[in-house]
């Protein structure tokens, strides 16, 4: 049976970085002025495989060669806005799938000036999601209050509301973006969401919108590093080839959003064989001086080693 309308594939990619202790993301700018993620078409003619298409084209936006990358997830909701105009307008009335990558470097600039790409704190479009200075007064000020008004009554929608945004006593979950980006969405708390019903915005802001479903698609991209770095030592792709173990814990902390308890930490560390030590010592800080250590990268290889442990430093 044909199609009854076309159908096309675009490849989002969530290029994620840190610097000093700060999550960033790599974000362009559409025409209408809202942030987007990098965005570009796969064609078949072109590229033999989405991920040689993938690394095409961000290096034609944004001047990035790709290092580490994984395929997070297709996004193909029918009623999605459609990623890139420039699509849209090849078949206007085509179904357009996305499929989401994520890429960590640990060079968080662009290749020069002349490409529009800026590298932006992910905690810009969530800012409910950094609790490195304790739960953000954002959750119990404005989100928790305008969750139990549009939960009332509804017990499976309280439960949903009280486990996501850890109310009630219920522990904060940090590998839960998703699904707390995709219950204000529901609620109808998020921007995006008056935009794509036609509605007036909502009374508070709740972090900076995103164009089509890229604020989702980097909700996903944070869930998953987020879960990862627990039982993949996937940090070190963002880690200089030497760094100190302060500035891996800033790194690990900005990616979690969670402040983590120093000694614990390191026990744990030293016990997973990740890092070796150099003998060379960090004095540029102005501080005490600090060893700075390398990646292992051989002890991958041993069966016992997972991920990095990230043993909170206070309860949440």
């Amino acid at each position: 049976m044909p199609l009854s309308s076309p159908l096309l594939i675009g490849l989002s990619a969530v290029m994620v970085a840190v610097e000093g202790d700060a999550p960033r993301v790599l974000i362009t700018q559409r025409e209408t002025g809202e942030d987007a993620l990098p965005f570009g078409a796969f064609d078949p003619d072109r590229h033999r495989t989405f991920d040689l298409s993938l690394r095409g084209w961000v290096r034609e936006q944004t001047g990035f060669e790709l290092g580490y990358v994984e395929q997070l997830y297709t996004f193909g909701d029918k009623d999605r806005e459609t990623p890139e105009a420039t699509l849209a307008d090849s078949a206007p009335n085509a179904r357009v799938i996305s499929v989401g990558y994520l890429a960590l470097t640990p060079e968080p600039r662009p290749a020069d000036d002349s490409f529009e790409a800026r590298w932006h704190s992910w905690y810009r479009y969530f800012p409910w999601e950094d609790h490195r200075s304790g739960r953000p007064a954002l959750i119990d000020a404005h989100i928790a209050p305008r969750l139990m008004t549009w939960a009332a009554g509804n017990e499976r929608r309280l439960e949903r509301a009280r486990a996501a945004f850890a109310l009630d006593g219920i522990r904060w979950i940090e590998e839960r973006v998703l699904d707390r980006y995709e219950l204000l969405y529901e609620a109808g708390l998020v921007i995006e969401c008056a935009r794509d019903a036609g509605l007036p915005e909502p009374d508070v802001r709740l972090g900076e919108p995103m164009a089509s479903d890229h604020r989702r698609i980097l909700a996903t991209a944070i869930s998953r590093l987020r879960g990862k770095i627990k039982y993949r030592p996937v940090v070190f792709e963002l880690m200089p080839d030497k760094f100190t173990l302060s500035s891996l814990q800033r790194a690990v902390e900005g990616i979690l959003g969670l402040s983590l308890h120093t000694q614990n930490f390191r026990r744990a560390l030293d016990k997973t064989g990740f890092v070796i030590g150099t003998g060379a010592m960090e004095t540029s800080t102005g501080g005490r001086p600090a060893e700075l250590y390398r990646y292992n990268r051989e002890s991958v290889f041993d069966a016992a080693t997972t991920g990095l442990s990230a043993p909170r430093k206070t309860a949440d």
